[in-house]
């Protein structure tokens, strides 16, 4: 049986450094371990945030961007619109002074009587060949009574070579053309239920109608929008 030997104070101290030093050694161990696992964690959320901090500028970036394309693209837009409205009105203005000069000069055309005559005459054989009707009426003004009466005579003897037919032209002295008109003929048969409008000012607006391409093509060039023609 062997014997049990007590520690002296020494030995008892020596082994409480031992111990002492081995929790201290686990203890700085420990608190190194969390120091470290701590940092690796705060530097995840550390980016974490940085990234969802860039995506957000990124995004508020791309979302300017794209407002500002945006409104630069209304802004194109509504300038070329403008700008194509005023062309348009310009075009417009200067068809609607040619048509004006138009009119102003139809009075000049009764200046020269020959030539008005003729034109009365062609105009009212244009009715009649139209009505193809024995009794016929025309309404003119009051100041082209006399040349049309010389019209007439002149398209009956011209109807009835043509045709082999009378036909008789009177001038309804009741319902005269207004004397600040251009002039011509309003043709008028079927007992009054039939109007040939034949007026200057009518036969105006019929030939702007039907020439208007033609004046636009030639005074603005051919439209490159336009497919189809006429």
């Amino acid at each position: 049986m062997s014997a049990v030997h007590a520690l002296s104070d020494d030995q008892v101290g020596q082994e409480l450094r031992k111990m002492t030093a081995f929790i201290k050694q686990e203890a700085l161990e420990k608190a190194r371990e969390i120091e470290i696992k701590a940092n690796e964690e705060f530097s995840i959320e550390k980016s974490k945030l940085v990234r969802q901090d860039t995506d957000a500028i990124d995004a508020a970036h791309a979302k300017k961007l794209k407002q500002a394309a945006m409104s630069q693209q209304i802004t194109r837009s509504t300038v070329a619109n403008k700008t194509r409205l005023k062309v348009l009105a310009a075009r417009q203005q200067l068809l609607d002074d040619i048509f004006d000069a138009a009119a102003q000069r139809l009075a000049e055309g009764t200046k020269d009587k020959a030539k008005h005559k003729e034109t009365l005459k062609n105009l009212l054989l244009e009715g009649l060949y139209a009505l193809t009707e024995p009794d016929v009426q025309v309404r003119a003004r009051k100041a082209d009574y006399d040349v049309v009466k010389e019209a007439i005579k002149e398209a009956e003897s011209e109807y009835k070579s043509s045709t082999g037919k009378e036909t008789k032209v009177t001038i309804d002295e009741e319902n005269a053309l207004p004397e600040g008109s251009s002039g011509g003929l309003m043709i008028v048969g079927g007992n009054g239920k039939i109007e040939i409008n034949n007026t200057f000012d009518e036969r105006l607006l019929l030939l702007q109608s039907s020439a208007l391409p033609a004046v636009r093509k030639t005074l603005f060039g051919a439209n490159p929008n336009r497919k189809f023609y006429d």
